[in-house]
């Protein structure tokens, strides 16, 4: 080997290994600070949703509660609808609808996350109040997620704008994933055939269910680390309760809700604890997303 070649090689090297490095002194900064915290209250900060910074009582749960429902929220609503645009614009509709619509969904990507809060705070949240929140009172309101005050903002409102948000992405790698579909299974499903919809069904969708997980798994990741839009709609109450209408907190938000503020060190260090600790669940989220990308991959 080429002393040039060696130069090269070790440089990619170290530029690879760097990039690991630089996750490792992350981690390590962020548990340094959270030390005091962690050392304070032990695994007990986890599992106590208790958040008094008068009293100095710290826990993380409610937040990870909240971001959790929001998240879970925002995937159950987008998924539907980032497939159908993807297979619309991949596999139905003309090239002169699917190029500029195209492009427009992916802008939607593009648009900062303090316009989607500030639209969903004065458009959203008072249609969620107005309209949606009092028809699924009515008929699903036997149920505990739908009860209490119909306010626009909370749990519901922040899963939804999140939805939003993470729609132009799953439905823009998921376009791609169509796109390298052979046409010869496409071709094959119809000379047997197979309906349009049974085609897309059998040839498109189950060939590329891997790589749409993969998409869902990168929404995912934008909608558990999202902090203003969230914020804006959230309602900012660090509570843990059954129903979407009522408000609650995300670990992001309350990152960006406190931390310019804390008073105290052990405040300071309770709120890097819950940076921690929505690196670990973002962390167990996506290893798991993985796993089941891994396993679909061996089954198809």
């Amino acid at each position: 080997m080429r002393s040039s070649d060696k130069l090269f090689y070790y440089l990619l090297k170290t530029l690879a290994w760097g990039v690991v490095g630089l996750l490792a002194a992350m981690v390590l900064v962020v548990l340094w600070m959270s030390w005091e915290a962690l050392g304070h209250f032990g695994l007990r900060f986890f599992v106590d949703a208790s958040w008094d910074s008068w009293r100095e009582e710290f826990g993380a749960l409610a937040f990870i509660y909240g971001t959790l429902v929001t998240s879970f929220i925002a995937v159950l609503l987008a998924v539907p609808v980032s497939l159908a645009v993807a297979l619309y614009l991949n596999e139905l509709a003309p090239p002169w609808i699917a190029r500029p619509l195209g492009f427009f969904v992916e802008m939607l990507a593009a648009i900062p996350s303090i316009v989607y809060g500030l639209w969903g705070l004065f458009v959203l949240a008072p249609f969620l109040r107005d309209h949606v929140q009092p028809l699924l009172a009515t008929y699903l309101g036997f149920l505990p997620f739908f009860q209490g005050p119909q306010m626009g903002v909370g749990l519901l409102g922040a899963g939804v704008i999140l939805a939003i948000m993470i729609i132009p992405t799953i439905a823009s790698i998921s376009r791609e994933v169509f796109k390298s579909v052979p046409e010869s299974l496409r071709e094959a499903a119809l000379g047997l055939g197979a309906t349009r919809w049974e085609m897309l069904r059998i040839a498109v969708l189950r060939v590329a269910l891997s790589g749409v997980m993969g998409a869902v798994v990168l929404g995912l990741g934008r909608a558990l680390g999202e902090t203003m839009a969230v914020t804006m709609l959230i309602g900012n109450r660090p509570q843990i309760v059954w129903s979407l209408f009522e408000s609650g907190q995300t670990m992001a938000s309350i990152l960006a809700n406190q931390y310019a503020e804390a008073d105290s060190s052990l405040h300071l260090s309770a709120l890097t604890a819950v940076g921690l600790a929505l690196f670990v669940v973002s962390l167990v989220i996506n290893s798991l997303a993985r796993w089941i990308i891994w396993r679909m991959q061996r089954v198809v």
